[in-house]
This record gives structure tokens, sequence and C-alpha cells, in this order.
């Protein structure tokens, strides 16, 4: 008995070794994309489908400008197959994770090398907008891009890859053609905007809006602002006649609040979706943009529902 105890154990070792050389050992490993942003997260996870494991760093709801990862995140970006980022000073909280990724010869994709970019200039602050999602045409520029990076990954069939960056592509092209015919019933005269960062610049480049002023200075969430600042943008405001300010959802409302109460006028703060998804559950003003595209249509309904009358 004692002998056929012992026999067991190799037995079973070798039943788990065959079984293993039978099925997915023979399979290669899928490569891991590592990818700062929900919102280049989702786009990622819908043209490489099941051909590779996703990371994103990024939670939803959270503020790209601060968020923070953990250190087991951060190992599993330095053993990536490939790092995807925003770039343009957008990911500040995690730079430092991304090029030690990078100097650890991870490859890196950055969208905003690809696209041509807006500046955002004030009396305070200056540079390239990196809020380039806000005009599909420019995620049709990345998509060009991502794809031969994602296709140069072991083990991606090229085909299939292909085929559904196609079927993504035209869901760009549907997309931007459904908010410029939204945006069309918005008068000229209220196609203006004030929001709590500089954010919207490509999307008024795009669809023919006019950003009158933000609560923050620059393109950051981390700045902020000088009591001359709030004179200059209710001065502003009166001049364009604005009675409505947007606000990202995932940002306290406190600085938007307050400008409506200096203004002395009726302002209506409307939340926005403006640099993170939703989550994929819930309900209310935060839920209904767990993908890109949702979120752009969610804006789009909101932006038309508060100007269009």
């Amino acid at each position: 008995m004692r002998a056929r105890h012992r026999l067991l154990p190799a037995l079973l070792t070798a039943t788990l070794l065959l079984g293993g050389c039978s099925g997915d050992a023979s399979a290669p490993d899928r490569p891991l994309i590592a990818v700062s942003t929900n919102i280049l997260g989702d786009v990622v996870r819908e043209v490489i489908g099941a051909q590779a494991d996703v990371l994103v760093l990024m939670p939803p709801g959270s503020d790209p400008h601060s968020f923070e990862i953990s250190a087991q995140e951060a190992a599993r970006l330095r053993g990536a197959d490939l790092l995807v980022s925003n770039g343009l000073g957008l990911e500040e909280g995690v730079q430092h994770h991304l090029d030690a990724a990078a100097a650890d010869g991870v490859p890196r994709f950055v969208a905003g090398d690809h696209v041509e970019t807006v500046a955002y200039t004030d009396d305070e602050m200056s540079g390239p907008d990196p809020h380039l999602w806000t005009d599909p045409r420019r995620m049709l520029q990345v998509l060009d891009a991502l794809e031969p990076a994602l296709a140069a990954l072991d083990a991606v069939d090229g085909p299939a890859l292909h085929a559904s960056a196609e079927t993504y592509r035209q869901e760009l092209r549907d997309l931007d053609a459904h908010l410029a015919e939204l945006f069309a019933t918005i008068p000229a005269s209220r196609r203006a905007l004030v929001t709590n960062h500089n954010v919207f610049g490509y999307l008024a480049q795009r669809y023919d809006f006019t950003v009158v002023g933000t609560v923050l200075p620059g393109g950051t969430t981390l700045a902020a602002p000088s009591a001359s600042d709030f004179d200059d943008l209710i001065q502003d405001m009166a001049t364009a006649s604005v009675d409505v300010v947007f606000a990202d959802v995932a940002q306290p409302e406190r600085l938007m609040r307050v400008l409506a109460d200096e203004a002395d006028v009726q302002v209506e703060v409307v939340p926005l979706f403006t640099e993170s998804l939703s989550a994929a559950t819930g309900t209310g003003e935060d839920s209904g943009a767990a993908t890109y595209l949702e979120m752009m249509r969610s804006n789009a309904d909101r932006i038309t529902a508060a100007l269009a009358s």
C-alpha cells in the first residue's frame, strides 16, 4: 500500500504535465499592453480584442492628471510588451512610471505624437492641449498610427486586427457625423463654452465652438485660479452672455458654484465626462459613459440640451 501511495503523486504530476502539453502550452502567450488612460484603454481593447491582455492603469472616474498606480501595477507596466499613453503632459501623476518602463526597453506608443495639436494659451500657462480625444477625427489619426504598433506584437493576427480596426474606424466616422449633426442645432450665438479647465479645444475647433474661458488656468486640473482669473472670466462670460458652465463629473463642482455666485447671474452647471470614462454600472449623471463612444455621445447630448434653447 505504501508503494501505491508513493506512486500517486508521481502519476498526478505526469498527468498534469501531459495535459499542459496537449492544451494551452502549445499556444503562444498573449502579449501584454499597458495603457495609461481608460479612454485609450477602451480604444485598444476594442481594436485588439482577445488577442492581447490589456492593463488599463487609470480607474473609471479618475483624474488623468493626478491618478497614481500601485507598486504591483508599476511592476507589470515595466514587463509589458507595449505601452500606450496619451502624452502631451496629461499623465502627470504617473509620468515617472511611464518613463521608467520606456527606459527598461518597453516599446512606447504616444498618441499625442500622431495628431496635429491645438495650443492653449493664457496669461499663466501655454502649451499643447493634451485632450485630443474630444475630436473623433484626431482619434482616427491615433488609430491609424496605433494599428501597426499593435500588429508588430508577437502572436497578433494581422488580418483579424485590421478588420477590427476598420470596424472601429467606421464607428469613429459615424460618431463624428452624429456630433456634427447634433451640434448644428445649437445657434451660433450660443456656441460658447466655459469649463472647469481647458479641455475642449479640439472639440471647439472641429465643431465651431468658442471657448470663452476656464475656471482653472491652462490644461491641467492641478492649477489654481487667482482672484484676477475669476474677475477676468466673469467679465468674459458677461460679454459673451454665457449662462452655462460645464464641470467634469469627476471633479468637485465647488469652483463652478463659486463662479456662479461671483458672476451674480443665474448660471447652470452641467456635468460632463471630459477626461475619464464612467464605471460600467451605475445610474444618474455619473453613468452612461463606459466606453469612449458612449462618453462622446453623452457629452454631446448634454451640451446640446444646455445650449440649443
